[in-house]
């Protein structure tokens, strides 16, 4: 779908939305006001942020049809809400543009986040969907923002970034199993990234064998495609010190030898949601031309129970030296992650690493599916993604690290073992990676176990990936890392 600025309302315009505040049709042209105003008394509309009302009205010799869009109080992310609202109501309903009378709004950033929003919600993965009736086709091509403020355009340019990072993690957040590997993956984000100037490296299995990561490539050996650590890296502060963005990106996991129940297991396609945000959150920092270093690491591989798996009882050598027991295979993005967190401080020598994994159940029966959780060793690092989630609605909540949680890890025949005790499985798996941060390197570790994949539409996305973690990285490394 496209968005389109334009000064003035298209003559031929057959669908107009006008964004009104709680309280009052002040938006509305005169001529309509008192139609309006009586239709949104009938519908129970007060301008509530995201509610509508569908209307049609005299104009000239014939009728036009409106919209009046609720904006709640006028701040930024009503706006934002409002669009997602809109694209939602419209997307499949026969109509193919609408223009929306942005004249009222208070300022660019509202509109552009209103623009954000609608094109945002208008994705959808139809490719495998053979048989979709006329009526559950998408029809809404064009939205044209009429009026907005000096200053929208360039705001958009760094929001429509961010939308078409989103784009791409909730593609691979959606694609199946069979079709997503880490192979793919990685071919598909360079595809996806071309021409960004984002450089791309990737490490396969034997390089990674020799680096010694077995951690990770434990993980992988019950599956007969290959593992790879795909490295994404964007330059554009100079010399600057750059900050480490890690995901746990398996790409399938049926648990491995600790099999999980097949009730739900499909859902597992999604568990390198994690990687998957960091693919988005480096395109749409490399689309915005982010005046930060970044370096994007995703672990990628498949977790499968084959005569060749891990087993339960292993010790691994992880690429720090550390011994790992693994006691439960279905306990493999943090050996994943800490291989990966390994290198990108070994390789680069980064001070400030967010790792984000879908890494415990335990985190969903924490937050539900509201907010992720966050684990961090500073206390600095850890509000300021916490005020980024705020400011984007990629909500965090903190949990605590301990030396107490951190013994109930200890293994007798290794350095550690993979899996504590059944009560703080979350905190034990955060204290499971922190042992392999190094001293004076500032970390974050975001289980958004419940946050990648939704069984409702949200505000700016339809029900299954819901891109959450772009824009959380994005607004955090330009608050905090962009001079």
């Amino acid at each position: 779908m496209k968005i389109v600025f334009a000064p003035a309302k298209p003559v031929d315009a057959a669908l107009v939305a006008y964004p009104v505040a709680k309280g009052g049709v002040d938006a509305v042209p005169a001529a309509a006001s008192a139609l309006a105003a009586a239709a949104a008394k009938a519908q129970r509309f007060d301008g509530e942020a995201g509610k509508l009302v569908d209307l049609i009205v005299p104009s000239g010799d014939g009728a036009q049809r409106i919209i009046l869009l609720g904006v709640g109080e006028g701040d930024d992310a009503a706006y934002e809400r409002a669009g997602g609202a809109l694209t939602a109501a419209l997307l499949t309903s026969g109509a193919t543009s609408i223009a929306v009378d942005v004249s009222s709004a208070p300022n660019p950033v509202a509109v552009a986040r209103l623009a954000a929003g609608a094109a945002q919600r208008a994705w959808r993965y139809d490719a495998y969907r053979t048989k979709l009736a006329d009526n559950a086709k998408p029809t809404l091509e064009t939205i044209t923002i009429v009026g907005a403020p000096d200053g929208t355009e360039a705001a958009w340019a760094a929001r429509d970034a961010v939308t078409q990072g989103l784009a791409l993690t909730k593609t691979l957040v959606t694609l199946p199993p069979n079709i997503l590997y880490p192979e793919s993956f990685v071919e598909i984000v360079r595809k996806e990234t071309e021409g960004t100037g984002l450089e791309i490296e990737v490490l396969d299995e034997a390089a990674m064998a020799a680096l010694g990561m077995g951690a990770l490539l434990g993980v992988s050996q019950g599956s007969r495609r290959e593992a790879q650590l795909l490295v994404m890296k964007w330059t554009g502060a100079g010399d600057a010190a750059p900050i480490a963005l890690v995901g746990k990106g398996v790409t399938f996991d049926t648990g491995g030898i600790s099999i999980k129940p097949a009730a739900g297991m499909e859902d597992m396609k999604w568990d390198m949601g994690g990687a998957g945000a960091v693919a988005g959150a480096m395109k749409a920092l490399a689309l915005r031309k982010a005046k930060a270093n970044v370096i994007g690491v995703c672990g990628l591989v498949e977790n499968m129970p084959d005569g060749n798996a891990q087993r339960p009882g292993d010790v691994v050598t992880s690429m720090s030296g550390q011994t790992i027991e693994v006691i439960n295979t279905d306990a493999e993005g943090r050996l994943v992650l800490c291989d990966a967190i390994t290198w990108v401080q070994k390789k680069h020598g980064v001070k400030t690493i967010v790792d984000l994994a879908t890494l415990t159940g335990a985190m969903i029966v924490s937050l539900g599916t509201e907010h992720g959780g966050i684990f961090a060793n500073d206390d600095v690092l850890a509000d300021q993604l916490l005020a980024a989630g705020r400011a984007t609605g990629d909500l965090l909540w903190r949990f605590p690290l301990a030396d107490s949680y951190n013994k109930l890890i200890d293994s007798q025949i290794a350095d550690m073992k993979n899996v504590g005790p059944r009560g703080a499985g979350s905190i034990t798996a955060a204290q499971f990676i922190q042992r392999f941060v190094e001293e004076g390197v500032k970390w974050a570790h975001l289980d958004i176990a419940g946050m990648v994949w939704s069984d409702k539409a949200g505000p700016t996305w339809d029900k299954g990936a819901t891109g959450y973690g772009v824009r959380l990285l994005d607004r955090f490394v330009a608050d905090n890392f962009e001079k």
